[in-house]
Protein backbone atom coordinates (compact mmCIF):
# COMPACT_ATOMS: atom_id res chain seq x y z
CA UNK A 1 0.00 0.00 0.00
CA UNK A 2 1.13 3.55 -0.64
CA UNK A 3 2.10 5.14 2.37
CA UNK A 4 0.43 8.75 1.33
CA UNK A 5 -3.11 8.15 0.20
CA UNK A 6 -3.89 12.26 0.88
CA UNK A 7 -1.81 12.81 -2.46
CA UNK A 8 -3.22 13.58 -6.01
CA UNK A 9 -1.78 10.47 -8.36
CA UNK A 10 -0.35 12.14 -11.46
CA UNK A 11 -2.14 11.69 -14.95
CA UNK A 12 1.29 9.65 -15.89
CA UNK A 13 0.49 7.18 -13.09
CA UNK A 14 -3.01 6.66 -14.00
CA UNK A 15 -1.98 5.99 -17.25
CA UNK A 16 0.51 3.85 -16.32
CA UNK A 17 -2.11 1.92 -14.24
CA UNK A 18 -4.67 1.77 -17.00
CA UNK A 19 -2.01 0.35 -19.43
CA UNK A 20 -1.45 -2.55 -16.90
CA UNK A 21 -4.43 -3.38 -16.26
CA UNK A 22 -4.91 -3.83 -20.24
CA UNK A 23 -2.40 -5.86 -20.01
CA UNK A 24 -3.60 -7.78 -17.17
CA UNK A 25 -6.79 -8.48 -19.00
CA UNK A 26 -4.98 -10.45 -21.81
CA UNK A 27 -3.17 -12.69 -19.18
CA UNK A 28 -5.23 -16.17 -19.42
CA UNK A 29 -3.85 -17.74 -16.72
CA UNK A 30 -3.63 -15.01 -13.92
CA UNK A 31 -5.26 -16.56 -10.74
CA UNK A 32 -4.32 -14.36 -7.85
CA UNK A 33 -5.37 -15.75 -4.19
CA UNK A 34 -6.31 -12.27 -2.92
CA UNK A 35 -9.93 -11.85 -4.65
CA UNK A 36 -9.29 -8.12 -4.37
CA UNK A 37 -6.84 -8.26 -7.19
CA UNK A 38 -8.77 -10.29 -9.74
CA UNK A 39 -8.95 -9.45 -13.03
CA UNK A 40 -12.75 -8.35 -12.29
CA UNK A 41 -12.02 -6.58 -9.23
CA UNK A 42 -9.88 -4.14 -10.56
CA UNK A 43 -12.15 -3.95 -13.80
CA UNK A 44 -14.32 -2.74 -11.59
CA UNK A 45 -12.30 -0.27 -9.54
CA UNK A 46 -11.16 1.04 -13.40
CA UNK A 47 -15.10 1.55 -13.80
CA UNK A 48 -15.29 3.64 -10.80
CA UNK A 49 -12.23 5.80 -11.86
CA UNK A 50 -13.88 6.76 -14.82
CA UNK A 51 -17.04 7.09 -13.97
CA UNK A 52 -15.26 9.36 -11.10
CA UNK A 53 -13.75 11.37 -13.59
CA UNK A 54 -16.49 11.98 -15.30
CA UNK A 55 -18.64 13.31 -12.78
CA UNK A 56 -15.88 15.90 -12.11
CA UNK A 57 -16.03 16.86 -15.60
CA UNK A 58 -19.69 17.49 -14.95
CA UNK A 59 -18.51 19.85 -11.66
CA UNK A 60 -16.27 21.62 -13.42
CA UNK A 61 -18.52 22.44 -16.66
CA UNK A 62 -21.05 22.89 -14.13
CA UNK A 63 -18.58 25.25 -12.00
CA UNK A 64 -17.57 27.18 -15.50
CA UNK A 65 -21.08 27.72 -16.07
CA UNK A 66 -21.71 29.40 -13.07
CA UNK A 67 -19.03 31.32 -13.17
CA UNK A 68 -19.87 32.80 -16.54
CA UNK A 69 -23.36 33.32 -15.32
CA UNK A 70 -22.43 35.33 -12.12
CA UNK A 71 -19.75 37.49 -14.34
CA UNK A 72 -22.60 37.98 -16.48
CA UNK A 73 -24.57 38.88 -13.75
CA UNK A 74 -21.84 41.61 -11.73
CA UNK A 75 -21.34 43.13 -15.61
CA UNK A 76 -25.07 43.50 -16.19
CA UNK A 77 -25.41 45.35 -12.45
CA UNK A 78 -21.95 47.19 -12.85
CA UNK A 79 -23.47 48.85 -16.18
CA UNK A 80 -26.91 49.49 -14.42
CA UNK A 81 -25.25 51.26 -12.18
CA UNK A 82 -23.28 53.16 -14.38
CA UNK A 83 -26.63 54.34 -15.94
CA UNK A 84 -28.11 55.50 -12.30
CA UNK A 85 -25.21 57.55 -11.50
CA UNK A 86 -25.23 59.13 -14.85
CA UNK A 87 -29.17 59.75 -14.12
CA UNK A 88 -28.49 60.89 -10.71
CA UNK A 89 -26.24 63.84 -12.37
CA UNK A 90 -28.93 64.55 -14.93
CA UNK A 91 -31.66 64.66 -12.28
CA UNK A 92 -30.03 66.57 -9.10
CA UNK A 93 -26.59 67.76 -10.94
CA UNK A 94 -22.84 67.65 -10.37
CA UNK A 95 -22.99 69.43 -6.77
CA UNK A 96 -25.73 67.58 -5.35
CA UNK A 97 -25.87 65.33 -1.89
CA UNK A 98 -27.42 62.28 -3.84
CA UNK A 99 -24.03 62.05 -6.14
CA UNK A 100 -21.95 62.31 -2.78
CA UNK A 101 -24.56 59.28 -1.86
CA UNK A 102 -23.84 57.05 -4.79
CA UNK A 103 -19.85 57.17 -3.90
CA UNK A 104 -18.82 60.14 -6.64
CA UNK A 105 -17.57 63.10 -5.94
CA UNK A 106 -19.51 66.30 -5.61
CA UNK A 107 -18.17 69.11 -7.96
CA UNK A 108 -17.58 71.69 -5.11
CA UNK A 109 -15.77 69.05 -3.36
CA UNK A 110 -13.00 69.14 -5.88
CA UNK A 111 -9.60 70.41 -5.56
CA UNK A 112 -9.19 74.25 -7.41
CA UNK A 113 -6.44 74.32 -9.43
CA UNK A 114 -4.31 77.00 -8.18
CA UNK A 115 -1.55 79.09 -10.57
CA UNK A 116 2.15 78.55 -9.67
CA UNK A 117 4.37 81.34 -8.77
CA UNK A 118 6.90 82.91 -11.22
Amino acid sequence: MAPRQTRRLSNDEIDADRTALLALKDIGDYAPLNAAYSVAALTALGERLAQAEQAKMRAQNALDAARDAAVAAAWDLHEAMLGVKAQVIAQYGHDSYQVQALGLKRKSDRKRPVRKAA
